[in-house]
């Protein structure tokens, strides 16, 4: 999940790339993301120019020359795109993954201005697009969220404030969002870490003393984050790195060097992340299996059970989320020998 440094690293590029551009022309490709898309988005937002863009907690909010807004929520995969219509092979990604080669199924959005595009793309859908008609809906839009570390009304007497007869934790507070708006887990870890202040200690034994620490650290672990570019997460790429690269086609001396198809090990490397090494280890398979809800035989993903190197059951998967077993199936986890030790949630 983007947090406000990762919110603002998006900001700044996508602010320099479209500030005064006019939009020619919006595509949706599909409505259903967490707040649906409305059948007028397109005409709302054709035909006008970008004054800026500007955010607050981790929303980007773009300002329209007729007063009127675009709010974004990236969700939890969301990215933006550039396609440089001079071009066509060459994209920037303006977000703070570095993810290329995501699939164009999720393609949701394309926003056309003169020599340009903008492309969002999000895998699960829980980012949104929002309509804004004016400054009160805007400013009622966060009525319910508390101000930013950077507000100067996130200070000592705001803090007591708020925790007068409360019982949660220190943790818990940092990333509710009704206290203090854009930090989740990542930074309010590094923030406490900072302060020194175990992420357990309920917050009615806070001192004065740490309650100043974690607001000075707040500040300054957020600051530190945007000006290196957002959180050192796997797939990330700071601002200069992104500004300067150019994504093209995947290299030619990519090799599968498993029993699946390149369509499928692609997917689980870009979509859901698991490596070649992983699917070898696991003698995850690709074959054909008879769905009955179809009555028909279809291309499936095999999850194989084993006992020693004896095959006892398999569980299939096709694309289209349908699922099957053998006849002969049997309770277990699956790879369980490769677990040392466990924890149920």
């Amino acid at each position: 999940m983007p947090e406000l440094p990762e919110v603002e690293i998006v900001r700044q590029a996508l602010d320099k790339k479209i500030q005064k551009k006019k939009v020619k022309k919006v595509i949706i490709r599909n409505r259903n993301l967490r707040i649906k898309i409305p059948y007028i988005f397109e005409k709302f937002l054709e035909n006008k120019t970008i004054v800026k863009v500007s955010r607050f907690s981790k929303y980007l909010i773009i300002h329209l020359s007729d007063n009127q807004f675009c709010l974004i929520h990236l969700g939890m995969s969301g990215t933006i795109h550039l396609i440089d219509f001079e071009n066509k092979k060459n994209f920037t990604n303006l977000s703070f993954y570095n993810s290329p080669f995501l699939p164009k199924k999720h393609n949701h959005i394309e926003i056309i201005f003169d020599k340009f595009r903008i492309i969002y793309n999000d895998p699960r859908r829980f980012g949104f697009f929002q309509i804004i008609k004016n400054t009160k809906d805007l400013k009622n839009r966060f009525i319910h969220l508390g101000p930013e570390p950077f507000d100067s009304k996130f200070n000592l007497k705001y803090f007591k404030n708020f925790i007068k007869n409360k019982t949660k934790t220190i943790k818990d507070l940092l990333i509710d969002q009704k206290f203090v708006s854009g930090i989740g887990n990542i930074y309010a870890s590094e923030i406490l870490f900072l302060s020194k202040v175990n992420p357990n200690k309920k917050i009615k034994l806070l001192s004065k003393k740490e309650c100043n620490k974690i607001i000075s650290s707040s500040k300054k672990v957020l600051l530190d984050a945007i000006n290196k570019g957002g959180s050192s997460i796997r797939d990330f790429k700071n601002k200069k790195e992104q500004e300067e690269m150019n994504y093209n086609t995947p290299p030619q001396d990519w090799q599968n060097y498993s029993s699946l198809s390149d369509g499928m090990v692609r997917w689980f490397s870009d979509i859901r992340k698991i490596s070649q090494k992983t699917l070898i280890e696991c003698r995850v398979t690709e074959q054909k299996h008879y769905f009955p809800q179809h009555e028909k035989e279809m291309n499936a993903i095999a999850f194989n059970y084993f006992e020693g190197d004896k095959l006892v059951t398999s569980k299939f998967r096709t694309a289209k989320k349908d699922f099957a077993q053998t006849a002969l199936w049997r309770i277990r986890l699956f790879r369980v020998r490769y677990i040392h030790g466990l924890v149920w949630a």
